[in-house]
């Protein structure tokens, strides 16, 4: 499918969304049950504990958007770093009541709402900011989590964006409007 040409910021930010959103679900589709819980080494975090912290996050910063502050008393930020699900339904369970929250907020916003103000941990931000801030640390998660499911796929990995030596053919593709990165 080619790319949707857009001047919308918030129908581009909420594609940017679904993008790195498609590529985690992908990474975490190729992983076993037990490879959601695995971790590289003690200071690392498995994928559950990333897509606990992600959802975390996108439930505090979304919920209530317009009108709350994003870091909710109720957010426990620490806690999100252990215990996470202890199955791989309850991860994805978590992991998409988190953007569940984050598409129920933007979907209703219109370009005139950028220009408003909400705060994060007390701190202005105009609505633009404020996507802007998550638009660069959910795709950091995402890419975390797409490195971990490579590594641990190895040789069974599926590529999710442009395999190796086909850059050529995927370009072909681009080109006649049948394909785009996102």
């Amino acid at each position: 499918m080619a790319l949707k040409f857009t001047t919308s910021y918030i129908e581009d930010a909420i594609g940017v969304f679904h993008y790195y959103k498609r590529l985690a679900d992908g990474a975490m589709s190729q992983l076993t049950d037990e490879q959601y819980f695995q971790v590289l080494d003690p200071e690392m975090n498995s994928v559950a504990i990333i897509a606990k912290h992600v959802s975390g996050n996108m439930i505090s910063r979304w919920t209530d958007f317009l009108h709350s502050d994003g870091e909710k008393p109720t957010r426990n930020r620490d806690e999100e770093f252990c215990n996470p699900p202890q199955t791989r339904h309850g991860v994805h369970e978590c992991w998409e009541h988190g953007w569940q929250a984050l598409f129920s907020a933007l979907e209703p916003l219109t370009e005139a709402d950028l220009a408003r103000t909400v705060t994060i941990r007390g701190e202005a931000h105009s609505v633009m900011q404020a996507i802007n801030r998550q638009l660069a640390h959910y795709p950091y998660h995402c890419g975390q989590i797409v490195f971990l499911a490579k590594h641990m796929q190895s040789a069974h990995w599926r590529s999710l964006s442009v395999p190796r030596g086909a850059s050529q053919a995927f370009n072909q593709k681009v080109a006649a409007g049948e394909a785009s990165q996102r």
